[in-house]
């Protein structure tokens, strides 16, 4: 029976994974290495900056395991989303890693690199041309959003890797990835279905997250076969069950049947999960539907000045019944202060022990007992935004309201300095959808030879 067996190492490049667990996915003979290196759940600050929310020491551990094996046992091994969030800086951050690792290594391979960025000439092109649409509930694309956004990726699909592999790669670095899509490009280079393949990278780009108990530092195993796939856990004390790989199908989902991707839409309306031993699932039934014109997500990032936060605890009672009036006084205080400035910050308030996490989708918004009050100032320039949050804090914190009891201050402060200097700001400025004239179309492939 045709097989190919998939080794998924952690959910995302350094977050680590249990070197036993490793050596279990190793003895299961994988035919390819696949990892997701990025996500842009971080938010849009290491996009916007070019920098990597996973440190460098941590992804050079993970990159030795996985380089050390994957030419030890002669196996091409993909990486996904490089650096994080897939720019040209990300992506030459993973590559001279792996060039130190080959170093120290011993190693020697032929490597692929697939940078993901967009132009801002071509996207302001594509604009134009009417090949760009929103996508989801955000706003129409302008071109000044174009000239403001620092990095602009697109999310590329099999296709750039699976001609990565054929010009012969053993290690693919990709920019901005589909998820599944380094999970599923041998696969599919091989024949297998791609529903399967691209459904099987979606429970593997999250690793051992897919399974009981979860965990997102830990390896999976995926076995695809002609008509279905199989997946466990590499570590015997987690468990693949129906439940939690049915779970992991819709994570990050707005529809529970229809996944859109990369040129088409994962279709599950017709898949069925079975629990086949005490720690594996087979999933049969997933398809992939083909859409024409085949489009790509692009994402960018665009700074908006400098950030300063000032985090707080209240547990007066009269203090928080009293907050909502408190808050709008602070900001009406404050933006009176600096009103000459008032078109160069923003000021904002995250009570948590409220609605700090969920805001105004939050369905019950009765306070507790305390609350924590982070301010936060976002100005054009760091020294405007430490104005304004300094006056908002020292305002707040002797504010009177209606029974005040205390005049020692409202607020604790668990720090000293009391105000933080988060540095550059930045929004996502860009999620929308945009026509390729083939899927290769924006996703150049060059190769070097890596020698020690």
């Amino acid at each position: 029976m045709k097989q190919m067996v998939l080794l998924s190492p952690t959910a995302i490049l350094g977050y680590g994974f249990p070197a036993g667990s490793f050596e279990n996915g190793l003895s299961c003979g994988p035919h390819v290495i696949a990892v997701d290196a990025g996500s842009t759940d971080p938010g849009p600050y290491y996009l916007g900056s070019g920098k990597s929310f996973v440190p460098r020491g941590a992804v050079k551990r993970d990159l030795t395991f996985l380089l050390r094996a994957a030419r030890t046992l002669r196996i091409p091994l993909l990486i996904g989303t490089a650096g994080g969030s897939g720019a040209r800086q990300h992506l030459e951050w993973c590559r001279e890693i792996i060039l130190e690792v080959a170093r120290e290594e011993g190693l020697s391979f032929r490597m692929a690199a697939i940078p993901a960025d967009v132009s801002k000439q071509y996207l302001a092109e594509a604009l134009r041309q009417g090949r760009v649409s929103p996508l989801g509930p955000v706003p129409e694309l302008t071109e000044e959003i174009i000239t403001e956004s620092t990095n602009l990726v697109a999310q590329m699909g099999v296709e750039p890797l699976i001609e990565a592999l054929d010009g012969g790669a053993e290690v693919v670095l990709a920019g901005r990835c589909y998820d599944p899509a380094v999970f599923a490009a041998l696969p599919i280079k091989e024949g297998f279905d791609p529903g399967l393949a691209l459904h099987l990278g979606k429970i593997l780009e999250c690793a051992a997250i897919a399974a009981v108990p979860g965990s997102g530092s830990d390896c999976m195993i995926g076995l695809l076969e002609e008509s279905r796939f199989l997946v466990e856990a590499a570590s015997p004390k987690r468990q693949a069950t129906v439940a939690s790989v049915a779970a992991h199908t819709l994570y990050e989902k707005s529809n529970p049947y229809l996944l859109p991707g990369p040129g088409g839409i994962l279709d599950l309306h017709g898949t069925s999960f079975r629990q086949v031993t005490g720690r594996r699932v087979a999933v049969e039934g997933s398809r992939f539907r083909p859409v024409s014109p085949y489009t790509v997500k692009v994402e960018g990032a665009r700074m908006i000045g400098y950030r300063v936060v000032s985090i707080a605890g209240a547990r007066d009672p009269r203090f928080i019944s009293a907050l909502e009036e408190i808050l709008a006084g602070v900001r009406e205080r404050t933006e009176d202060n600096f009103s000459s400035e008032r078109r160069r910050f923003s000021l904002n308030f995250h009570v948590y022990g409220r609605d700090g996490v969920m805001g105004k989708q939050e369905p019950r918004p009765e306070p507790g007992h305390e609350v924590g009050i982070v301010l936060e100032a976002v100005a054009e320039t760091e020294e405007l935004a430490e104005a304004v949050c300094g006056f908002a804090r020292s305002t707040m914190l002797h504010f009177g309201f209606p029974g005040r009891l205390s005049t020692a201050g409202n607020l604790a402060f668990p720090y000293s300095p009391s105000d933080f200097k988060v540095g550059a700001a930045y929004v996502f400025s860009v999620h929308h959808l945009i026509t390729l004239a083939h899927p290769r179309e924006i996703f150049p492939v060059s190769f070097e030879e890596v020698r020690s």
